[in-house]
């Protein structure tokens, strides 16, 4: 609310104020609503709620329970009342959602009371047993500020299809008259002299009740017939009155009917004259208007044709003018668009570059970290077995070849390049065997030089068909041709 008001609760009300300047709920039956609060009333009249509550015994046995309670909310206390205002008072008490709460309360209680109990102590202790059901309900209830005015819990009965306390009773009927036939039996065992006696007094007594009896009631037929002659009376003078007040009211109504047709009538004169002078006047307003728009027509018959053609050419120019503004617009709107749009492409274009230039040099930059890591990496291995190794270059050496299969890769692609060929294979010597003595000096070796060559070039002859060249010499037995 915008404003100030006073708001006031009838007796059976209570106010509940909520927002501004107030912590929690406040309750009171009168008070000012000030701006940014809110005030939502809520009725505290206990409501009658009628159930039929079924339930189990101990034995497994159902049965109902019909029960009428009488519940509201508690208003001698003040924190029921917050409690209530908070859960209940947005609903109706008599809604669906109140009803089935407290139903739900009533028959949960009720079942969990009556599946501790046998069915003999509950149908014998009902007392007992209504007492310890309000108790138990009334304790849930208190968490909903409700309290419960009054309990009517009625007698006990079976399920459909059950007959317990229905045989219950037919038991104590029939012990009843069970006992009944053994006191006759006693009472006939006194003798016939106690059973005469008595029919005699039953006699006298009968005879004097019946006398009795016929003067009390001739005298209440007489009570009876004054009464009825009274109120046939009473009755005849209200029904005389009563069609005196309807002659009456009949009357009247036909007065006020009446008079309502002669308004009627007087007003549907007046309607009819002024509906006639209203045409009339009508009339003259459209021979007026008739008259000047033949005048007005003769004017603009006699207008000059040359000022008639003057408007067209002014229109026409203000139209064809327009009309290039419009264009000129247009295209300088368009070539903005173009402008703008190029401008987004290229700015797209830059950043999408700018982004593939920043991911390449971080990509260049990680993998320049990688190497210098794996590099450091590999400096501290080689440093830590080198001085395994006791600082031998060649044993470090022949260890990585041998680690990383370096001499397995050798011979693998040796295998693989001499794989299906079927090679010839020539050992000679240059004679060195009786030269041990190490005399002869340069010519000695150039000597084993030309010793060898002949072998030599026979050999990659007889392999590969190449001659050696002429200037070289030629080999015995094989023809002349270029290799």
């Amino acid at each position: 609310m915008g404003f100030i008001a006073y708001r006031i609760a009838s007796p059976s009300e209570y106010l509940a104020i909520t927002g501004y300047g107030i912590t929690d709920v406040k309750i009171a039956k009168k008070a000012w609503i000030k701006p940014g609060q809110r005030c939502t009333r809520f009725d505290i009249t206990p409501v009658n709620y009628t159930f039929e509550v079924q339930a189990m015994s101990a034995e497994k046995l159902p049965f109902v329970l019909p029960a009428v309670f009488t519940i509201g909310p508690r208003s001698d206390d003040g924190e029921c009342l917050l409690r209530y205002a908070r859960l209940m008072s947005s609903f109706d008490k008599l809604s669906h959602h109140v009803n089935e709460l407290v139903k739900g309360v009533i028959e949960g209680e009720t079942r969990v009371l009556a599946a501790s109990m046998t069915m003999e102590e509950i149908f014998k202790g009902t007392k007992s047993f209504k007492q310890a059901v309000f108790e138990n309900v009334q304790l849930e209830l208190n968490q909903f500020g409700l309290i419960i005015y009054n309990a009517n819990v009625k007698q006990l009965v079976d399920v459909p299809g059950h007959e317990y306390f229905s045989y219950l009773g037919q038991k104590t009927q029939q012990g009843a008259v069970n006992q009944a036939k053994v006191d006759v039996a006693e009472a006939r065992m006194k003798g016939e002299v106690g059973s005469k006696e008595r029919d005699g007094m039953t006699m006298q007594n009968a005879a004097k009740v019946d006398a009795e009896t016929k003067v009390f009631t001739v005298k209440r037929q007489g009570e009876g017939a004054k009464e009825e002659a009274r109120v046939k009376a009473e009755v005849k003078v209200f029904e005389n009155e009563r069609e005196a007040e309807v002659a009456e009211a009949n009357a009247e109504l036909a007065m006020k009917k009446a008079g309502w047709q002669q308004q009627a009538k007087v007003a549907e004169v007046e309607a009819s004259k002024a509906v006639a002078l209203r045409e009339a006047e009508l009339q003259v307003e459209v021979e007026r208007r008739n008259a000047a728009r033949q005048t007005e027509k003769l004017k603009a018959e006699q207008l000059s044709k040359a000022v008639v053609d003057y408007e067209m050419k002014v229109q026409q120019a203000n139209w064809e003018l327009y009309n290039r503004q419009k264009a000129a617009e247009a295209l300088l709107f368009e070539q903005e668009k173009e402008a703008e749009a190029r401008r987004a492409t290229a700015d797209a274009a830059f950043f999408a570059r700018q982004r593939e230039a920043e991911a390449e040099l971080y990509a260049k930059q990680k993998e320049a970290e990688g190497l210098a890591a794996m590099g450091q990496a590999q400096s501290a291995y080689l440093s830590a077995m080198l001085g395994a190794l006791g600082g031998s270059y060649g044993a470090l050496r022949d260890y990585l070849m041998i680690s990383s299969g370096a001499y397995q890769d050798m011979a693998r692609i040796n295998a693989d390049a001499i794989r299906g060929l079927e090679p010839k294979i020539s050992v000679w010597s240059n004679g060195g065997e009786g030269d041990a003595s190490g005399g002869g000096g340069a010519m000695k070796e150039m000597a084993g030089v030309y010793k060898m060559l002949p072998p030599l070039l026979t050999t990659v002859n007889e392999q590969t068909g190449m001659l050696p060249p002429a200037w070289l010499g030629a080999l015995q037995g094989s023809t002349s041709k270029s290799s």
